[in-house]
């Protein structure tokens, strides 16, 4: 799919304190900002396809934004970390105060958004939630994905693949899918497998909690579950552990780490709890796998 985005953009004392970072994928434009607005300053924007806003900073107490022409006092509302914006929906902005600003914009296809969606709640749910704006100040379930997505637009490194399932990751973890009619049993796709693979790379400890790995395929907690171990035969939770297992089995030949900072580096409470967890996956304690390792590869 070829994709061009366009948008109605007017702005006033907002000034890009270098060029913008930009990468278009199929399907989707990402575009990463420094920028910094004056106090009085005020932006307009429109466009037909739907966009995701993300902050890298708190933007509350210095910008604030209504839907509605009639600049009213009591119409602006303040800016959140992150917005999803639908197809069609008009902006007002203004600086209440002098701010520096860092923010990662994503112009998407409406049928790419659909097509990611439709898998997992629907047609009709996902065009529903296409419609509902989402405004919140919770961002941590995307933030590191968007930080991961912005390197790869100022310097790509990986294939194309990586930046889309960064892209679905962020699409699913932010908008609206309460209400969606999710299926009453079924197995989850492989792209929502990637994305889950994806998601726990991101995390230095390769850790995350069911309710965090639900919210990156757009799944509530308990259908999530029970799709999960369908799929793959082991509990979300039983299935992060051999990742951070296999993590130190790469760890423990590839760096002089001792065991405790292995333990430490994945999350584990102690060395313990990893030596514990190892022996009961692998069959061996870590020490006596990596010696054992070592001597098979001399």
């Amino acid at each position: 799919m070829t994709y061009q985005h366009s948008m109605i953009c007017h702005t006033e004392g907002i000034q890009a304190l270098g060029p913008a970072k930009w990468r278009g994928l199929d399907g989707s434009v990402s575009v990463f900002w420094d920028a910094r607005g004056e106090a009085g300053a005020k932006g307009y924007y429109l466009s037909p396809d739907p966009k995701i806003m993300l902050f890298f900073n708190d933007v509350s107490e210095q910008i604030s934004i209504t839907n509605r022409a009639v600049e009213t006092e009591g119409q602006f509302r303040p800016m959140t970390r992150a917005l999803y914006v639908p197809a069609g929906v008009p902006m007002w902005s203004r600086f209440t105060s002098m701010h520096r600003f860092s923010h990662l914009d994503l112009h998407l296809h409406r049928d790419r958004l659909v097509k990611l969606l439709t898998p997992s709640i629907g047609r009709s749910a996902a065009l529903a939630a296409l419609q509902k704006p989402v405004e919140t100040q919770e961002t941590l379930a995307v933030e590191k994905l968007a930080s991961l997505l912005v390197e790869e637009v100022s310097a790509p490194s990986r294939h194309t693949a990586f930046s889309e399932s960064l892209i679905a990751g962020i699409v699913t973890g932010l908008l609206d899918l309460s209400g969606a009619e999710e299926k009453p049993c079924g197995r989850l796709t492989q792209a929502q497998m990637n994305k889950l693979e994806v998601f726990l790379a991101s995390r230095t400890d390769f850790r995350a909690s069911v309710v965090e790995m639900a919210a990156v395929v757009g799944l509530s907690e308990s259908w999530f579950a029970s799709a999960f171990k369908q799929t793959t035969g082991v509990t979300p939770l039983r299935w992060q552990l051999s990742k951070r297992i296999a993590m130190a089995q790469r760890l423990l030949l590839g760096s002089g780490l001792t065991v405790a900072d292995i333990a430490l580096q994945l999350g584990f409470s102690d060395q313990a709890h990893l030596t514990k967890a190892f022996r009961d996956t692998v069959g061996e304690t870590p020490a006596a796998w990596r010696r054992l390792q070592q001597r098979q590869n001399l």
